[in-house]
């Protein structure tokens, strides 16, 4: 089976959650919108094309299915690319996993953007500054601090006892935010360990550290979920 992604093509957002799975089970895919510009997404979001109407990218071509929604399309493709465990339980805690991933990457984009997304992170400054008071300081302690929790539970290696897509997606999520809040991780990071060392091995497997390496790697930047703004960060 080949892959089409279609996301933006100057965005390091949420379709990198999806990029990673394909490029670390060495998958066959094209990034459709990189390859043919954003207008090639169009006939799918005005519903021009044949299969499901996505409300936004990123979604994914896979033969006659268009699948949308990072969660869905993750929950899809794990077990062709063997990137979830076998039995139903383990898929649906994965799927419950990623689904919480989900919620606090919302919330990482709402610190930003607190009052609207159509707005521009100027004209909502002050309200960021507070949102993102409270993420640093009680919301992503008790995600990651969930997170933590999980991979201990589950041998201290992986949230699923192997490999899988979540991990991918944890290690994304330390990575955005090692970005947009570089003194706040600093010092959540220290009881992290787990965390901490998931993401390193991630990094450190072969074909997601070509894939690092590569221009096929967009580097986080203001236009994506992860934004590093220092006035958001902890006080120095």
């Amino acid at each position: 089976m080949r892959y089409a992604l279609y996301y933006w093509s100057s965005i390091q957002g949420r379709g990198e959650f999806i990029r990673l799975a394909l490029e670390d089970a060495g998958a066959d895919y094209d990034d459709v919108a990189r390859d043919q510009g954003d207008d090639a997404m169009t006939p799918f979001l005005e519903g021009k094309h044949e299969g499901a109407l996505p409300f936004a990218p990123p979604f994914l071509k896979a033969g006659r299915l268009v699948i949308a929604q990072v969660a869905e399309i993750l929950q899809y493709l794990g077990p062709p690319l063997k990137l979830v465990p076998d039995g139903e339980p383990r898929r649906l805690y994965a799927h419950q996993l990623q689904l919480t991933i989900t919620d606090v990457v919302a919330e990482i984009h709402d610190s930003h953007h607190p009052i609207a997304s159509s707005l521009y992170y100027e004209d909502q400054r002050s309200e960021a500054r507070r949102r993102a008071k409270d993420l640093r300081e009680n919301r992503l302690p008790k995600f990651l601090g969930y997170f933590e929790q999980v991979l201990e539970r589950n041998g201290g290696r992986h949230a699923l006892r192997q490999h899988s897509y979540v991990d991918l997606s944890l290690f994304q999520l330390m990575s955005g935010l090692d970005y947009a809040f570089p003194r706040a991780m600093q010092r959540l990071k220290r009881e992290l360990p787990l965390l901490c060392a998931l993401s390193q091995r991630v990094a450190e497997r072969p074909r997601i550290a070509a894939y690092l390496a590569s221009p096929r790697r967009l580097a986080f930047n203001k236009d994506g979920i992860f934004r590093h703004y220092p006035e958001l960060d902890d006080p120095r």
